[in-house]
């Protein structure tokens, strides 16, 4: 069976995160640091993507034009990458630069997560 590049570390991570901000499964780690105006700035946006999606889901039911949905459809690619970078801006900046300063096991733990991160964000 083929792996992905990266699975090791995400198995050998699984349930840790290498801020130290959690140690439970994914559902029981949380941010550190999120800014309350770029928390607020993201939400706007995936609301709008919600709709941009719910829109594509209505341009497919009328048989609209695919070369239409398809550009649709790059519209929510660009705005998901955009909530990506501000999100990614927000890990660096307290997350990982915490831990890697931290160094240690916490350093080690997230440069692993970063590579992981990388290779999924890549795609």
């Amino acid at each position: 069976m083929a792996t992905n590049i990266g699975d090791e570390a995400t198995e050998a991570n699984a349930g840790t995160c290498g801020c130290g901000c959690g140690t439970g499964g994914e559902g029981d780690r949380h941010a550190i640091a999120v800014d309350g105006a770029i928390k607020d700035r993201n939400l706007k946006r995936l609301r709008r993507i919600e709709g941009q999606v719910r829109g594509l889901q209505r341009m497919v039911e009328e048989d609209r034009y695919c070369a239409d949905i398809m550009t649709q459809i790059a519209s929510v690619h660009e705005a998901l990458r955009s909530v990506g970078r501000e999100l990614m801006r927000n890990h660096l900046k307290h997350c990982a630069a915490g831990a890697i300063t931290s160094g240690g096991d916490g350093a080690e733990k997230m440069y692993d997560e970063l590579i992981d991160m990388m290779y999924k964000n890549v795609r």
